[in-house]
């Protein structure tokens, strides 16, 4: 998770996109919502500015930038400024693992998603949330990534690519929810969320440490 260059740079822009597009926001915090188990012992790898880690009460993150950081904890996140591919604990530490919108941003997805196996307790749980490759908006943002200051370095990908990624990682139990139904400049109010994946956006995948 080493492409901070972006995120240093427009942090501000970055946290005020929330803001100008609360309808998205709010619909993709209530499809991450909608597979949340029980609170235990949360993380957010890729917390950023703490935009979803804030409201779904995540009080530890992981993040690269440190403008990001800076941001995440004046909304009371305790931040450890680490990549991904290689995070500082212990194995078989947290309930839950949370990751929002970064997978596209990693250096290494499979070294990532295996740390973060690595670090989960057994039986914990994964919630991994993205814009979906194949999608609509998924396409339109690779079509025109190089004018995107924040997704000029991403990769994507699909569901199906990220679940042989969960999988051989030694994920299994996998759950889906989708949102993100409309083009972003169309949707006025929030849209609804639904199980499964392949007509949503925005898609939230919950995977098992078994």
């Amino acid at each position: 998770m080493t492409k901070t260059m972006p995120f240093e740079r427009h942090s501000i822009r970055y946290d005020h996109w929330f803001l100008k597009h609360e309808t998205i926001y709010h619909s993709e915090l209530r499809a991450i919502r909608s597979l949340m188990p029980a609170k235990g012992k949360s993380i957010e790898i890729g917390v950023g500015s703490g935009r979803f880690a804030a409201p779904l009460g995540i009080t530890l993150g992981v993040e690269p930038s440190q403008k990001m950081a800076r941001i995440a904890r004046r909304r009371g996140i305790k931040v450890i400024e680490a990549i991904a591919e290689k995070l500082p604990f212990a194995h078989n530490q947290f309930d839950l693992v949370f990751m929002v919108t970064t997978i596209c941003f990693v250096d290494d997805i499979q070294q990532s998603v295996s740390e973060i196996y690595r670090i989960l307790k057994p039986g914990g749980c994964f919630i991994n949330a993205f814009i979906d490759a194949d999608s609509p908006l998924g396409q339109a943002y690779q079509t025109h990534k190089a004018k995107n200051v924040f997704y000029q370095e991403a990769s994507f990908f699909s569901t199906d690519e990220i679940i042989k990624y969960l999988k051989k990682a030694g994920f299994t139990e996998f759950s889906f929810a989708q949102t993100i139904f409309h083009n972003p400049g169309e949707i006025k109010k929030i849209e609804p969320v639904k199980s499964g994946y392949g007509e949503g956006s925005f898609i939230v995948v919950k995977a098992i440490k078994t």
